[in-house]
């Protein structure tokens, strides 16, 4: 009887075994890709035709996209730390704030999401901007090309062009360095790491995570001389919401002595307005050439079918909207990013309007690896989304900037608090997607602010606001 026991034992042993090598056989995949200073819409499939993305098109025709993909807010002017680190942490705006400086002692006991990765049997990869508190050695296996924050500006790349004959900065021009720093243009860098790996990772069983950050379109905004020319100035369009300078651009942080709103001359002309945008267009369209070089990669490595891609921005950028050219402000065109999601039994060319925070990216690997996410973690998986078009884990989307800007947003309205000026200010975004027009004295949209306030408020409690509640 014992015998038959111990046979039963080790027959059961080798089948659980067996399940684990097939299962771990069965793990998917992931290449998340993550750009820098990408607003929403700057992908020509979602709307934007004038922008040209066709390997991004191929990610939207091929999965879904969250079209309402949001950043929580940010702590000093470099927006894309703290949305950095609540990506890699999982803690939100103010909390991750609290924590960062114990960033790379989580990172040594192994908290961070790429490591519990890790420790259920993939290997994980980082190319590109890192920009966290934390040796990105420490987190990942796999490391090559750390890049800091940004490319180094020059004087030359500020308050420019001063007229249409001003020629003094050019973004082929590799004298100036910046992304051209090393010889080589750092997208395409990046475009080169991953392709190696992805060759590696051909030859190998073992499920893999790739963290691909892009620096473009980061300023200083550079790219060939070819795919600027696919831009020819006099056509790019104004944004409807252009002008000379935001009115109360001082009182929020956002004067002439933050770097990002440096860049363009004061005041806002229309020709240095078109000449930026023309130099966003095309670092997008030189990023999004080097994100089909790994697109073909991954299907020529024969991973392809049991490969999830998600690919966000770490916010968004002005670039000219209502006077500004950063993403240090409560509007959608910084606040928002793109956000898609391609891989086994994701709906081709669906999109889905619930609101969610562009951190869901960590709580979706985790979810789809069969990863348990961390009681820290605050974000959700995107899957809910795809498998029953649940509504949105978020009653409201809460963002901030320094104690100088709130905002808080529902499907239809927005308020943006200033809390030095005591200003509100109102958007009916269901009538005025562009936020042109502010109905905080509107009689009609006091019911609605009162109830926006109240969001707010909640909020602010719930993400330990530093400022407190706006209401008591």
């Amino acid at each position: 009887m014992n015998i038959k026991l111990l046979f039963l034992g080790i027959t059961l042993s080798l089948m659980q075994l067996a399940q684990a090598q097939q299962s771990g056989k069965e793990k998917p995949n992931f290449i998340f890709i993550f750009s820098d200073d990408q607003r929403y819409d700057l992908i020509g499939a979602l709307g934007h035709p004038e922008v040209l993305t066709p390997n991004l098109d191929r990610l939207v025709k091929a999965g879904s996209a969250f079209t309402h993909a949001y950043n929580m807010g940010a702590w000093n002017g470099a927006v894309c730390v703290a949305s950095r680190a609540m990506m890699i942490s999982g803690l939100s705006v103010w909390d991750a704030q609290a924590q960062e400086k114990n960033f790379q002692q989580m990172a040594d006991a192994g908290q961070f999401w790429p490591q519990l990765l890790e420790k259920s049997g993939y290997e994980t990869y980082m190319t590109g901007k890192w920009h966290v508190k934390a040796d990105a050695e420490s987190v990942f296996q796999n490391v090559v090309h750390v890049r800091p924050g940004m490319p180094n500006q020059t004087p030359e790349g500020y308050s420019r062009p001063k007229s249409e004959t001003d020629t003094t900065w050019q973004p082929w021009d590799t004298r100036f360095e910046g992304f051209w720093k090393g010889g080589k243009h750092w997208s395409e860098v990046l475009a080169d790491d991953a392709l190696g790996f992805l060759d590696q990772a051909s030859k190998r069983a073992s499920p893999f995570m790739m963290y691909l950050a892009f620096n473009a379109p980061h300023d200083p905004r550079q790219a060939p001389k070819e795919f600027v020319d696919l831009y020819p100035v006099e056509s790019i369009a104004l944004p409807a919401s252009h002008m000379d300078r935001y009115p109360y651009k001082d009182s929020i942080g956002l004067s002439e002595k933050l770097r990002d709103e440096a860049l363009a001359p004061f005041p806002r002309t229309a020709y240095s307005v078109r000449k930026n945008i023309q130099e966003y267009y095309a670092i997008i369209s030189h990023m999004d050439a080097q994100i089909g070089k790994i697109l073909d990669a991954l299907e020529q490595s024969g991973k392809a079918d049991n490969t999830y891609i998600l690919f966000t921005a770490d916010h968004g950028l002005a670039v000219g909207h209502h006077g500004l050219m950063g993403k240090q402000n409560m509007f959608d065109h910084s606040v928002r990013a793109p956000l898609l999601l391609v891989g086994p039994g994701v709906p081709k060319g669906k999109k889905y309007q619930q609101q969610v925070y562009l951190q869901d990216v960590s709580a979706t690997i985790l979810d789809l690896a069969g990863i348990e996410k961390p009681k820290t973690t605050v974000f959700n998986s995107l899957m809910p989304y795809i498998k029953e078009d649940a509504p949105s884990a978020y009653p409201s989307i809460y963002s901030s900037y320094l104690n100088l800007q709130r905002m808080v947003r529902t499907d239809r309205y927005k308020l943006i608090f200033y809390p030095k000026l005591n200003k509100t200010l109102v958007f009916d975004l269901e009538k005025d997607p562009k936020e042109l027009r502010d109905r905080s004295d509107d009689p009609a949209y006091e019911g609605v602010k009162r109830q926006l306030l109240v969001l707010l408020a909640d909020q602010q409690r719930a993400v330990n606001d530093p400022l407190g509640t706006i209401l008591p």
